[in-house]
């Protein structure tokens, strides 16, 4: 699908993390959902680390953990140039130019800054539907987000992994269904020689009793600890509302901390 065919989106503004973080979207199609918010959440990096964002979008992640870490720095790329541009606007909004950049190009192509184990953590939200599969949004901008391209969920992951340092975390967030896919490419790894381990899966639940839509995946690569889950993660109370442990990390900028201990 290329650029000329999505077009140039109108923009509007969204406010996450309480109103820390000016975020620029299209304004129809393409809308930031809470799930970048999340996975910037989960990232456990701190001041002076690098971070990967790998199909970073509107920058929406990106934007949110560097809000949270002060003095972390975060690259993102984005194959979509409308949307890669959107995203630079957002980074001169938020005034993180010093420590946000953002790159236009596929994972299949990466660009040579982006060089293997550059980068302590990688934070990733990848399409969710399989390509063939399912009904893709009318939407162009959307559809390539949120449906396979040239690049499958193994791809992604491998880009994940070999540019993550040794050490480093792979954070990914995921449709809850495709959970036994994500954990599937990571043995896929391990059996080409990339060691990756320290496995942790949270599911994330609307509403307390109801099925999760949505998992994050934290791993270590070069680790040998074993797989492990941690209780369900309610995001919402029976009223609709966020509960208090989702307001603490939406609009108070608290981190979600993927820990067995």
């Amino acid at each position: 699908m290329s650029d000329q065919a999505i077009g140039t989106p109108e923009p509007c503004s969204t406010k996450l993390l309480g109103g820390r973080v000016i975020c620029r979207q299209p304004k129809k199609g393409f809308r930031v959902a809470i799930d970048p918010v999340l996975l910037a959440a989960m990232v456990p990096a701190i001041d002076g680390e690098r971070v990967l964002d790998v199909g970073t979008g509107t920058a929406a992640a990106a934007l949110c953990l560097a809000a949270r870490v002060p003095m972390v720095r975060v690259d993102g790329i984005e194959r979509q140039t409308p949307i890669a541009a959107l995203a630079r606007d957002s980074v001169v909004d938020n005034a993180f130019q010093d420590r946000v950049r953002i790159f236009t190009a596929d994972i299949l192509k990466p660009p040579a800054d982006m060089t293997t184990g550059a980068y302590d953590h990688v934070m990733a939200n990848p399409p969710y539907i399989k390509a063939g599969t399912g009904r893709p949004p009318p939407d162009l901008a959307k559809a390539a987000a949120t449906v396979e391209g040239p690049a499958a969920l193994g791809d992604w992951i491998t880009f994940c992994a070999h540019s993550v340092r040794d050490g480093g975390t792979i954070n990914i967030v995921h449709r809850a269904d495709r959970l036994d896919d994500v954990i599937e490419e990571f043995a896929n790894l391990n059996d080409r020689g990339v060691l990756i381990g320290a496995i942790v899966v949270l599911s994330l639940a609307p509403k307390a009793g109801t099925s999760p839509k949505r998992v994050l995946v934290q791993a270590r690569k070069g680790s040998r600890e074993a797989f492990s889950t941690l209780p369900e993660f309610i995001l919402h109370n029976s009223d609709g509302a966020f509960t208090i442990a989702a307001e603490r990390i939406l609009r108070d900028a608290e981190p979600l901390v993927l820990s067995v201990a």
